[in-house]
């Protein structure tokens, strides 16, 4: 989905209102912060902010989507790509989602390989240390890698209200985690939780 052309739509369509930022944000119980993301095109509105949004903006699920108004004679045309998109992104994040696993395994494998070559194979202390430094900058750089994919493969659901959000890299490494759920604060409701990953909308 074209989230540029999206942003500009809810930012078009705001003004034409006369809301500013901060009043449509209050209308949505949500931050201005994420209003301003989403015309930035830096994001989409979560699946439960769409309708309570299209709402305000006196605009369709499917106008939204599309980042335009849809006539009615184009209406059946973008449903279905609008359709498309999302299964799209959801593959995709699949996608994503698979290679952030292969990549941190990859690279633990890599750096106990190396560890154990440089524990257990004669040769200079030159090469040894030489082995140890690039065995930590291959784990630094493969768990880096890693959360930067598994940031963009989907989403985190807030225990709290359900709340869809994809949280900033900063705030996932920050956060506590077990296998699938991180803490996170949520930006709808501000409240913080063990999060729980979500591959799909």
């Amino acid at each position: 989905m074209d989230t540029i052309k999206i942003g500009r739509f809810i930012a078009e369509s705001r003004k034409a209102l006369g809301f500013t930022q901060i009043q449509l944000a209050t209308e949505l119980s949500i931050s201005d912060k994420t209003v301003s993301k989403w015309e930035c095109g830096k994001g989409l509105p979560e699946v439960s902010l769409m309708l309570p949004l299209c709402e305000k903006l006196e605009v369709s699920v499917n106008d939204l989507l599309s980042g335009e108004r849809v006539t009615v004679s184009d209406y059946q045309k973008k449903a279905e790509e609008n359709m498309m998109n999302l299964m799209k992104e959801n593959e995709e994040n699949k996608k994503i989602f698979l290679v952030s696993v292969i990549c941190g395994v990859i690279t633990i494998i890599a750096v106990c390989a190396l560890i154990l070559l440089a524990s257990y194979v004669e040769m200079p202390a030159i090469a040894r240390i030489l082995i140890i430094v690039f065995a930590i900058a291959t784990a630094v750089l493969g768990i880096g890698a890693a959360i930067i994919l598994d940031v963009k493969a989907g989403y985190f659901e807030c225990p709290n209200c359900k709340e869809l959000f994809v949280p900033t890299t900063s705030e996932y490494v920050k956060g506590y985690h077990t296998l699938t759920k991180r803490k996170l604060t949520c930006p709808k409701c501000g409240k913080s939780g063990m999060c729980k990953k979500r591959i799909t909308k």
